[in-house]
């Protein structure tokens, strides 16, 4: 364990061993939340920034800090299933979920008990609930002894993070403890499922695939438009339903259309660039899609400014893990003016994957 401070603010900063996290570390940043104070800790989706569920004083911070709206909900993270019916009604339809998925990247929109605050189901009478698989995430949830709300540990519409680095440079100590356990696992945030609807409705695509959930359901789940990011939610159920959320601030023009329709494509990122004449042009995307579409261009003597390899089209694990550290990177080189973005297959978790490029996207074409 090492502590340092920095940024504007002051804050306590804690690097930690992510497979075995220094025991007092975690009781110092319990005992902050316990006190009503912010900590910002890694699960294995994206680095959250964590408040004291119960205390309506303490989850008001984080709306705060992150300029966050206050009709988007937070989800609330457990250590236990016991600690989850403390603030949900846990149904058998659920049991099945938490049975084969839970501590992992799933969050069930479950009835709320009364003790849940408003501001922290943003007036719903359902709460999001999820027990995270991250070592540390899980040991300061039990060490608090209690619920802690916990959106991604960034502004409000910018692109989470996936490093404490990445917190560290957003929110400069704005919160009272940063544990940083360095880069998470998956990359995206967590799979949202609403079970308190027939059929259930997918809310938010992540890591846990829709074809998991319906087998072990046993039946089919909606997935709405809303869930694939193609528009916006009139009141959010669940966060990353109505705002435009994880855009950098260079524009990203997504091509949206199938990845097989590779002639369109590469017709749609060519014409893109063509309009651009005069700006730096960065190209995002499958490896596959990307490479083409830049031969093309250099054959007619235009060079992109910068490539960024998302992965393989077979493999959307890779671009889900890639995929915000890229969207930040583009903006710290400084010297792109836009960047056209390729589509990946809607398999798996590259519905999130698109669902966030969706998100961020300045505008869509090609679709």
């Amino acid at each position: 364990m090492s502590l340092a401070s920095m940024g504007k603010g002051s804050c306590e900063i804690y690097r930690l061993d992510p497979e075995r996290p220094d025991r007092r570390a975690i009781e110092r940043a319990a005992e902050v939340l316990r006190r009503g104070g912010l900590v910002a800790f890694p699960t294995e989706t994206v680095y959250g920034l964590g408040a004291d569920a119960l205390n309506p004083r303490a989850a008001a911070r984080i709306f705060e800090v992150k300029g966050r709206p206050p009709d988007n909900p937070l989800i609330v993270h457990v250590s236990s299933l016991e600690m989850a019916r403390t603030v949900a009604e846990i149904p058998g339809k659920a049991l099945r979920l938490v049975e084969k998925l839970w501590p992992g990247p799933l969050t069930l929109v479950l009835p709320r008990k009364p003790v849940v605050p408003d501001i922290v189901t943003a007036g719903l009478e359902t709460v999001a609930v999820r027990m995270p698989a991250h070592k540390v995430a899980l040991e300061l949830v039990k060490a608090a002894g209690r619920p802690v709300a916990a959106p991604s540990a960034n502004p409000s519409g910018r692109p989470s993070p996936t490093s404490g680095e990445h917190v560290i440079r957003d929110l400069d100590c704005m919160v009272d403890v940063i544990l940083d356990a360095g880069e998470t696992y998956f990359g995206v945030e967590s799979t949202i499922i609403d079970l308190t609807r027939t059929p259930p409705v997918l809310l938010r695509p992540g890591p846990i695939p829709v074809e998991v959930l319906e087998r072990l359901l046993e039946e089919k789940i909606l997935v709405p438009p809303e869930a694939r990011g193609l528009r916006a939610a009139d009141r959010p159920l669940a966060p990353g339903m109505k705002y435009r959320h994880y855009a950098p601030d260079t524009p990203l023009i997504l091509v949206d259309t199938s990845p097989g329709a590779v002639e369109r494509i590469v017709e749609a990122a060519v014409r893109e660039v063509a309009r651009a004449r005069g700006l730096r042009v960065a190209l995002v995307g499958p490896d596959e899609l990307v490479d083409v579409v830049a031969l093309l261009l250099r054959l007619r003597g235009v060079e992109p400014a910068a490539i960024f390899r998302l992965g393989p089209l077979a493999d959307t694990t890779v671009a889900a893990r890639r995929l915000f550290k890229t969207l930040r990177r583009i903006d710290e080189l400084g010297n792109i003016d836009v960047a056209i973005v390729l589509p990946f297959p809607e398999r798996g978790i590259g519905l999130a994957v698109m669902n966030r490029l969706r998100k961020a996207a300045s505008r869509r074409v090609g679709a």
